[in-house]
């Protein structure tokens, strides 16, 4: 059942849409443009799949970047206004659905040797959407997550717990704040593990002038596979 702050953060998804499309086509938000892009595009690339789940694609960025790439890729997001923007510029196929819609997609869907969650698992109880993810991932394949790096989302309070995002750093239009769940190092390695995930590699996307971590990026295979 999705909680008080879940409803919020889809809330501020689709009222904040349109702002977030024009922010990241226009390239305004700096650690993106800097490394956090290209961090998860290298990062499938390196996989060599032929098909991607982008859950959580937002307005498709990725799902266009890998198509250029000849790489087959399926986006799925929450927010109807984002989907309608990514099937608008094309690059993959798109679907409004949730993360616990996953299971009920329809069979065409099929699975996926990789998915990606880009900036996307932003919820508290991550337990059930790690099983549906693990519902649509081939028996060898690998999840890729990148996350705001602990260190630089902790602020003076490392410990697990909902912060706020007023974008207030962002150019645009953003109209409702959203809340976010913070993890630490410790909470994303053992919520992995207990849901039946082995970390292959961690890897820490930096801004290139100053040195500082943008980004957590975790590459995990289904730990009996």
């Amino acid at each position: 059942m999705a909680t008080d702050n879940t409803m919020l953060m889809r809330q501020s998804w689709r009222a904040n849409a349109q702002a977030w499309v024009a922010a990241v086509r226009g390239g305004s938000i700096a650690s993106r443009c800097v490394a956090t892009d290209a961090a998860a595009v290298n990062a499938v690339l390196a996989l060599k799949p032929a098909r991607v789940l982008d859950a959580g694609c937002g307005e498709g960025w990725l799902c266009r970047a890998l198509a250029e790439a000849g790489i087959d890729a399926v986006g799925i997001d929450a927010a109807p206004e984002l989907i309608a923007a990514a099937q608008q510029a094309g690059g993959g196929e798109f679907r409004v659905a949730a993360y616990d819609d996953l299971p009920g997609l329809q069979p065409d869907i099929g699975m996926f040797p990789a998915i990606v969650c880009n900036f996307s698992l932003l919820d508290a109880g991550l337990d059930f959407v790690l099983r549906c993810l693990k519902g649509r991932l081939q028996p060898a394949g690998h999840i890729l997550i990148q996350t705001l790096h602990p260190w630089a989302g902790a602020g003076d309070d490392y410990r697990d717990g909902w912060r706020v995002e007023s974008f207030a750093g962002f150019e645009g239009r953003f109209s409702q704040s959203m809340p976010w769940y913070f993890r630490s190092l410790g909470s994303w390695v053992t919520l992995l593990a207990s849901n039946g995930f082995h970390i292959e590699s961690l890897t820490e996307p930096c801004d290139p002038q100053s040195g500082a971590p943008l980004s957590l990026l975790l590459q995990c295979r289904l730990s009996e596979a």
